[in-house]
């Protein structure tokens, strides 16, 4: 039997913090046609400022250093309240930085939503997180551009890390119910790449009618433009 040749796949090395158990599904399940998924773990148990900026400097360097390894095509750094701490700007140079010890181009989640949002239409946002108050804000800060208005934040206010998975579809869809009800707005942002927003977006879309963007559906279509559209 002749053995056929074929192209590797491209590689994605994902750093998730460690107690992440959504974003990697997501990826496998939409991905796995066209790239292979690697990942590295960024310690984290609770989701605060303090946790995340402990992950950040004593944690992701690792990562990054042991997905340079594997030699990826594209680095991910799969936390989007991370690379909020500092406004929108702190997520494109913190990728930087890990792209440097990963010896690979580098996105980050925080990033690839403010770029589907200019890619979708509406301009009056209103944003949903598992976080407690503090994250949602800084998040919702970081997603709001010159051309979008902040009409509501509301958080769920999940510190334990590893229950923002907990929320199903339906229940995510419930929250923002109860929260966003009577606010006028044209697009909605579900953030967290441990939160099950990917899941409950046709359901959250047909509930309110607009466009709805999500950490990981919108870092899983900045893969695709990189890999498809080359």
């Amino acid at each position: 039997m002749k053995t056929q040749c074929l192209k590797q796949k491209p590689r994605v090395g994902l750093m998730v913090p460690s107690s992440n158990t959504v974003m990697e599904t997501d990826f496998h399940r939409e991905l796995q046609d066209f790239c292979s998924i690697h990942t590295a773990r960024m310690y984290l148990v609770d989701t605060t400022r303090d946790a995340e900026l402990e992950m950040i400097e004593q944690h992701a360097p690792a990562a990054a250093k042991d997905l340079e390894t594997i030699k990826p095509d594209l680095l991910v750094f799969g936390c989007t309240s991370a690379g909020s701490l500092f406004g929108a700007k702190y997520d494109a140079e913190l990728c930087e930085q890990l792209g440097k010890q990963a010896g690979a181009p580098t996105v980050g989640v925080l990033t690839a939503v403010t770029e589907q949002l200019d890619l979708t239409a509406g301009t009056r946002l209103a944003v949903i997180t598992p976080y407690i108050d503090e994250l949602t804000r800084s998040v919702a800060d970081a997603a709001t551009s010159g051309r979008r208005e902040l009409v509501v934040a509301a958080g769920m206010g999940i510190s334990d890390n590893v229950k923002l998975a907990d929320p199903t579809p339906r229940e995510i869809v419930e929250f923002a119910s109860s929260h966003l009800t009577g606010q006028s707005f044209d697009i909605l942002l579900a953030s967290c790449t441990n939160f099950r927003a990917l899941e409950a977006k046709p359901l959250l879309e047909d509930a309110f009618q607009v466009p709805v963007v999500t950490s990981n559906s919108a870092i899983l279509e900045a893969i695709r433009r990189r890999f498809l559209d080359n």
